[in-house]
């Protein structure tokens, strides 16, 4: 009977620190999902700057939004997401598509893609990923040069078949002992911009009749 007795207060114990445990985590997730979210915002933000910075363009950049499906077959978002226009005299001249590789070596690459009413790449940036640290995070602007190589692209510079690592025949370096991640972001990058070359009309607000 004692042990019973034993064995029923060290459940009710170990159920007790669990429900603690469990509201306490619930608590902190709560009090701290706001603040992440709003750095989250902001880093974005930052890094839609760096693709458009201020002087390019004469509107409110992170006001001039559209949302993007998720699930897209070239855009492959998890969920809905966030593209931005920029512009000047309120011509639409470049946008920032959301797009994300989900093939990186550690699992989803989320990207910013910018565009340019010419077709030309304006800009790429990671927004999170979870590659290997000195390796795959190369991909990253503040651990190497390597993601400005897209500044200038279209996809006819380099032509289809040279949008690819140099290891699969393609114009873009791959990093050493981490060409999977390299791989995905060029893969997602040549997308985003085969998504905007097919939604043109709508992305940068052209009317099909008097476009030139």
């Amino acid at each position: 009977m004692r042990a019973i007795m034993s064995s029923l207060v060290g459940a009710s114990l170990l159920a007790a620190f669990a429900a603690v445990g469990s509201g306490l985590i619930s608590g902190v997730y709560e009090l701290t999902k706001e603040p992440i979210a709003a750095a989250e915002r902001a880093a974005e933000a930052k890094q839609l700057f760096e693709i458009f910075p201020r002087e390019s363009h004469d509107n409110k950049l992170t006001d001039d939004s559209f949302t993007v499906a998720a699930e897209d077959p070239l855009l492959t978002l998890r969920g809905s997401g966030t593209g931005y226009r920029a512009r000047r005299d309120n011509e639409v001249t470049g946008i920032i598509l959301p797009a994300t590789a989900r093939d990186g070596y550690s699992g989803d690459i989320r990207l910013l893609v910018g565009i340019g009413r010419d077709g030309a790449v304006a800009g790429v940036r990671v927004l999170s990923h979870r590659e290997t640290p000195g390796l795959g995070d190369k991909i990253e602007l503040k651990k190497s040069e390597w993601v400005l190589s897209f500044n200038n692209k279209t996809l006819l510079d380099p032509v289809p078949g040279r949008w690819a690592v140099i290891k699969d025949g393609g114009e873009f370096d791959a990093f050493t002992g981490a060409t999977v991640t390299p791989r995905a972001v060029v893969a997602a990058v040549k997308s985003a911009m085969e998504y905007s070359q097919n939604n043109r009309s709508a992305l940068f607000e052209i009317e099909e009749a008097n476009e030139s």
